[in-house]
C-alpha cells in the first residue's frame, strides 16, 4: 500500500510539474509579442526621426518632420498594438476568415465574396486625393514596418493568435484602409435586413398592423404602404428562414445592433465658459479589445486627438487645437432591394426596363482550412449587386425564378469617404469642418462639430434620389425592371440636411427622426431611436448653460424615459387592486413587484432590482402580444418596441387588437396580457436568478459582454481574453447598454458606447476621452483592460495636446530613425 502511495505521489507531483512546465512555455512564447515601449529602431520610409511617446495610458502621442511621417508612427503604433485585430478585419472585409477558421467562417466569406467591399476599394483608390494618397502610403508603410520587425527580430510572430493561428501576413496596402472603412458601412447597415422584415410581416398581418409592430416615428412625412403580396407576387407566405447562431467572427450583429451613437453640442449662449461645449460616443458592438483605439497625431495643421480604428489613418472622432467634432449613425435609407426575374429561356439574363439583359458574372474563391475551395459566382444587374437567398434571409421574399439585388452606395467604386475624414482632421473652423463632408460617401453619419465660437450638425453621405412614384418608397422590396423603383442619382451635399448656430444654441442628435421632409426628401423612414431623445431634451432644456460635467452627467445618464413612459400605461389596472394574497403564491410575488416598480423612477441602475423586472416585464409582454399572430416569426423581434407598447395600451388606431389572444376562445383585454406578462416574466427571474426580487442586481443580467472575437469561446482561455463587467444603463437610456435580446442571457449589454469623448473649447485641455477596454490587444498586457476600469466607472482621461504634458506622463517613448 506505502508503494501504491509513493507511486501515486509521484505520478501527481510529475502531472502537476508537467502542466507548470506547459503553462510557462505557453507564458513565454505568448509574452515574446509583448510591446517595449521604449527604443530606438531604424526604418525605411520615413525622411526624419519620429518620436512615438506612450502616456500613463498607453495613448501614443506621434511626433515627425511631416504629415507623411506622422502617420507612418501612427501606423507603426497599430500594428504594435492590435496586430491581430487588423489583420482580421483585413481576412473578414477580403472574405479570407475560412482560410484559418474553416467551413465556421464560410457563411461570412461568401456574403463578403459577393459584395466585393475589397474590391470596391481597390477601384476607390485612385479617386482620393493626392494628399490622401500620400496619408495612405506613409501609414501602410509604418504597418510594414513593424510587420517587418516581427517577421526578422524576436517579437512572438506580433500577436498570441500568432502562435494558434500561423499563418503569412501580407504586407499592408492603401486599399487594406479603404477596404476597412467599407467593412464598417457593413456593420452600420440595417436597412437591408429591416426590408426584408417588413416584406415578411406584411405577409401576415394587415397593414394597420403593420404600422404598429414596425412603427414610424410620429410626424408628418410619413405614408401607407400595400401589403407586399401585393407588389410582388407568388410570395409564399411561411417561407421558411435559414437561421444560423450570430459568429463573433461575423461583422453582421443583426438589424436591432446594426449602429447608434450620441451627439450633441453646445453653442457660447448655452455654455457657462462663453465658448462651445461638445460630446460625443459612438455605439458599436463590444468586443475586446475594443474596436476603438486613442490616438494623438501631430500634424503641419496642427494636433489632433481623438478615437481611432486601426486599419485606417483616421481620427474618427475628436478635436484639433481650433475643432472638436463627434459622429453618429444618421440612419440615411441608403440601401434598396430589388426582385429581379430571370429569364426562363436563359438563366444567365435578367428583365430590365429595356427588355432581358445579361448578368454580369464573375468567380471567385474562398478556401477553407481542411476542407476543398469553395466557388462563389457573383452577379451583377444594373440595379446592383445580387444576393443568394440564405444572407439576411432574402430566400423568404424571394418569388420563384427570381433573384435579390441590391442599391447600397457602399458599393461604389468612388467612394472618396476616406479623403472627407482627412479633410475633416485638418479643418479649423465649423464651415471647413462641414465642407469636408462633401467627399463622404458611406457609412452616412450625422456630423456634429464645434469650433470656438460656433455648432452646427449636417448629414454627411450620398442621399439617394428615388422616384416620387416609387412603389414601397425605399421600404419594401420592389421589382427591379420597373423604372419607377430604380435610384435615379443622388442629392446634392447641399441638400443634406444642416443646421449652424441655431438659435437655441444647442445641436443634438441621439439616431433620432431630424427632418419632417415628404418622401423623397425624407432621409430614412426607419430611425435607431424615438426614445433618448426625450430624456436628452430634458437634460438640455432643464439648464440655462452648460459646463463639461453637465455634458458628462448627460453622456452617463441612466434613467428611462421609456420605463416612465410605459409602466403608467401597462400597469394601469394592476396597481393598488385586489385583495392581499397568501406569501409564497404568484399573487403575493406579482404584488411585491408591483410595488418595487411603483416607487422606481426609471434609473437603470446596476444594483436595483427594479430594471430587471421591468425589462423582463416588457419582454414577455411583448412576446404575448405578437407570438399567436406572428409565430415563428416573431423569433425575429429580438428588443421590445417601446412605440409598440404604447399604440396597443393607447389603442391607437385600434391597436389594442394585439392583446386578444386569437387561437383561444376567450377575448383577452390588454390589462389580462399585462398580468400574464408579468406572471411570465417573474417565473423566469424565479428560475434564473431566484425569487427574491428585493436582492435581484440588474448589473448581473445587464453585464457587459467584452469578448475576444477568436478566443472567447475557447474554454480556460475565455478567462483571460473575455472582459465582463456589471453595467447601468439600457436598450433606452442615454448611456446606452443595448441588450443581446439572445433567449439565454437576453439582457446581457453587446452594445454600447465603446469611446466616449467630452471637449470643452474654453479650456481645451480639460477636455477627456475614454474607450471601453484598454489601448493593448494582447491579453498579458497590463493595457488590455486598464482603461475599462475607468469606462466601467464612469471616469475619464484628460485630452491634451501639450506635447509636455505628453512627456511627463510618459511610460516610454519609441524613436523611429530613417535607416541608415
Amino acid at each position: 500500500m506505502a508503494v501504491l502511495f509513493r507511486w501515486l505521489l509521484r505520478l501527481a507531483t510529475g502531472l502537476v510539474v508537467l502542466i507548470a512546465g506547459g503553462v510557462l512555455l505557453v507564458y513565454w512564447f505568448a509574452s515574446r509579442s509583448l510591446v517595449d515601449y521604449d527604443g530606438v529602431e531604424e526604418v525605411a520610409g520615413i525622411s526624419a526621426p519620429v518620436e512615438i511617446v506612450r502616456d500613463h495610458a498607453g495613448v501614443p502621442h506621434v511626433f515627425g518632420a511631416s504629415d507623411a511621417d506622422v502617420f507612418f508612427g501612427l501606423g507603426y503604433a497599430h500594428a504594435q498594438d492590435r496586430f491581430w485585430q487588423m489583420t482580421m478585419l483585413r481576412r473578414t472585409v477580403q472574405g479570407r476568415l475560412s482560410e484559418l477558421f474553416g467551413a465556421r467562417t464560410l457563411r461570412t466569406d461568401m456574403l463578403l465574396k459577393h459584395l466585393g467591399l475589397y474590391e470596391a476599394a481597390r477601384a476607390s483608390l485612385d479617386d482620393q486625393t493626392d494628399e490622401t494618397r500620400a496619408m495612405l502610403a506613409a501609414y501602410a508603410d509604418g504597418v510594414n514596418a513593424w510587420i517587418g520587425e516581427v517577421n526578422e527580430g524576436a517579437r512572438g510572430r506580433g500577436a498570441p493568435e500568432m502562435w494558434i493561428f500561423n499563418h503569412p501576413v501580407a504586407q499592408w496596402t492603401e486599399v487594406d484602409c479603404l477596404a476597412i472603412l467599407k467593412l464598417m458601412a457593413l456593420q452600420l447597415n440595417a436597412h437591408l435586413a429591416d426590408e426584408v422584415l417588413r416584406a415578411r410581416t406584411s405577409l401576415l398581418v394587415e397593414p394597420e398592423r403593420l404600422a404598429d409592430i414596425l412603427p414610424d416615428i410620429p410626424g408628418p412625412g410619413t405614408a401607407a404602404l400595400p401589403r407586399y403580396a401585393a407588389l410582388v407576387e407568388d410570395v409564399p407566405r411561411y417561407a421558411a428562414a435559414t437561421p444560423a447562431p450570430r459568429d463573433p467572427l461575423s461583422p453582421l450583429w443583426g438589424r436591432e445592433l446594426a449602429g447608434a451613437s450620441n451627439g450633441w453640442a453646445a453653442g457660447p449662449s448655452r455654455s457657462a465658459t462663453g465658448s462651445t461645449l461638445l460630446a460625443n460616443d459612438p455605439h458599436l458592438g463590444l468586443t475586446a479589445p475594443s474596436i476603438w483605439y486613442l490616438a494623438r497625431v501631430e500634424l503641419e495643421s496642427g494636433g489632433v486627438i481623438g478615437g481611432t480604428i486601426p486599419g485606417m489613418p483616421l481620427i474618427l472622432t475628436g478635436r484639433s487645437e481650433d475643432v472638436g467634432w463627434g459622429i453618429t449613425s444618421s440612419y440615411l435609407d441608403d440601401t434598396d432591394v430589388h426582385i429581379e426575374e430571370v429569364n426562363p429561356a436563359d438563366a444567365g439574363q435578367y428583365r430590365t426596363p429595356g427588355g432581358w439583359a445579361d448578368f454580369e458574372t464573375e468567380e471567385r474563391i474562398v478556401f477553407v482550412a481542411e476542407g476543398e475551395p469553395v466557388t462563389v459566382q457573383v452577379q451583377r444587374t444594373e440595379t446592383g449587386v445580387v444576393l443568394p437567398p440564405e444572407q439576411f434571409d432574402l430566400g423568404t421574399i424571394r418569388p420563384p425564378g427570381h433573384v435579390t439585388s441590391i442599391s447600397w452606395t457602399a458599393l461604389a467604386t468612388d467612394d472618396t469617404t476616406m479623403s472627407a475624414g482627412l479633410a475633416l482632421m485638418q479643418a479649423h473652423n465649423v464651415r471647413e469642418a462641414i465642407a469636408a463632408g462633401e467627399m463622404f460617401v458611406a457609412p452616412s453619419q450625422m456630423l456634429t462639430v464645434a469650433d470656438r465660437n460656433r455648432v452646427g450638425m449636417k448629414l454627411m453621405g450620398r442621399m439617394p434620389v428615388r422616384d416620387p412614384a416609387h412603389q414601397s418608397l425605399g421600404r419594401i422590396p420592389t421589382y427591379g425592371y420597373l423604372p419607377e423603383n430604380r435610384w435615379q442619382g443622388f442629392y446634392d451635399y447641399a441638400d443634406n440636411p444642416e443646421w449652424v448656430e441655431p438659435a437655441g444654441g444647442l445641436v443634438g442628435n441621439t439616431n433620432n427622426k431630424v427632418i419632417d421632409a415628404p418622401f423623397p426628401r425624407h432621409v430614412s423612414f426607419r430611425w435607431g431611436d424615438s426614445q433618448r431623445i426625450e430624456r436628452w431634451r430634458f437634460l438640455m432644456q432643464e439648464r440655462e448653460v452648460h459646463t463639461r460635467d453637465s455634458m458628462i452627467e448627460a453622456q452617463l445618464d441612466t434613467v428611462s424615459y421609456t420605463a416612465r413612459a410605459l409602466l403608467p400605461l401597462v400597469g394601469a389596472d394592476l396597481w393598488f387592486t385586489g385583495e392581499s394574497a397568501p406569501e409564497g403564491t404568484a399573487e403575493r410575488q406579482r404584488q411585491r413587484a408591483l410595488a418595487l416598480l411603483a416607487e422606481w423612477n426609471g434609473e437603470m441602475n446596476e444594483h436595483m432590482p427594479e430594471p430587471l423586472i421591468y425589462a423582463a416585464w416588457m419582454r414577455a409582454l411583448q412576446d404575448r402580444l405578437i407570438r399567436d399572430e406572428l409565430g415563428p416569426l416573431a423569433e425575429e423581434f429580438t428588443h421590445v418596441e417601446p412605440l409598440f407598447i404604447e399604440r396597443v395600451f393607447r389603442d391607437a388606431g385600434g391597436a389594442s387588437a394585439w392583446c386578444d389572444v386569437t387561437q383561444s376562445a376567450p377575448e383577452e383585454s390588454c390589462s389580462d396580457i399585462a398580468r400574464m406578462a408579468l406572471d411570465d416574466a417573474l417565473v423566469w427571474i424565479g428560475e434564473k436568478y431566484g425569487p427574491q426580487l428585493e436582492s435581484l442586481r440588474w448589473g448581473d443580467a445587464h453585464e457587459a459582454a467584452q469578448d475576444h472575437q477568436t478566443l472567447g469561446a475557447v474554454p480556460v482561455l475565455n478567462w483571460f481574453v473575455n472582459i465582463r463587467q456589471s453595467t447601468s444603463g439600457g436598450d433606452n437610456t442615454l448611456m446606452r447598454g443595448r441588450t443581446s435580446g439572445d433567449p439565454a442571457h437576453p439582457f446581457r449589454n453587446v452594445h454600447a458606447a465603446g469611446y466616449r469623448g467630452v471637449y470643452d473649447f474654453a479650456d481645451p485641455d480639460s477636455s477627456v476621452f475614454v474607450i471601453s477596454t484598454g489601448q493593448s490587444g494582447h491579453f498579458l498586457s497590463r493595457h488590455y483592460d486598464d482603461i475599462g476600469e475607468l469606462w466601467r466607472r464612469g471616469e475619464y482621461l484628460p485630452m491634451s495636446l501639450d506635447p509636455a504634458l505628453a512627456r511627463a506622463a510618459g511610460i516610454g517613448t519609441i524613436r523611429l530613425l530613417p535607416e541608415g
